[in-house]
């Protein structure tokens, strides 16, 4: 009879963050994933186009560009809070091919289905705002329109049958890419049949 493979638990130290190890987990996915969309990419564009970081000389550039830095900061944050939560609730990844083992609906995930997603296209606007560049706003705008149709058409099937009436409960009250502006609440989980209370 064969064993089912263990995966590793979460191990916590006593301010209650994840392990270093099990985040080292994710290094793979990071790099090959949001490392090449929001870095490795972006720098091409830049030396295709011969875009250079300067500052900008008038007050509309420099509003531009500081407004570039808070939307990269508020990105980088969703990004990193949503990367943590599957790790520490989903125990998962983003990677396809180390997905969480459990449905993820609390912090970020209250507001958007695709924290991650909603995270990177956050810095891949501030970055066409820091750097005042067309070519990269487009670039953002292609994300965004890749994962417009990706996320609908390959991923969310498979979240459906991983965790059925749970994620088709929560897509009916959660948008996808576009935060609501109030976290969603789910009903208590009745423990003996499963069921919510309405």
């Amino acid at each position: 009879m064969r064993q089912p493979r263990l995966r590793p638990q979460l191990k916590r130290d006593p301010l209650g963050s994840v392990h270093v190890l099990v985040l080292l987990r994710h290094l793979p996915a990071i790099a090959v994933l949001p490392f090449t969309v929001t870095v490795l990419i972006p720098l091409w564009i830049a030396e295709r186009y011969l875009i250079a970081p300067t500052l900008g000389t008038s007050g509309g550039a420099l509003l531009l560009q500081s407004s570039g830095v808070v939307v990269v900061f508020l990105g980088l944050v969703l990004f990193f809070s949503s990367l943590r939560r599957f790790a520490a609730e989903g125990q998962g990844t983003l990677a396809p091919w180390d997905p969480p083992q459990h449905l993820v609906v609390e912090g970020s995930y209250r507001f958007v289905r695709n924290p991650m997603i909603s995270g990177v296209v956050f810095i891949l606007v501030g970055e066409a705002m820091l750097l005042r560049s067309r070519p990269h706003a487009v670039w953002a705008l292609m994300f965004l329109g890749i994962n417009l149709l990706y996320i609908p058409l390959l991923e969310e099937p498979f979240l459906r049958l991983r965790f059925g009436d749970a994620y088709r409960e929560y897509c009916k009250h959660v948008p996808r890419i576009f935060p609501r502006l109030r976290p969603w609440l789910p009903a208590p989980v009745d423990k003996v049949n499963g069921r919510g209370d309405r």
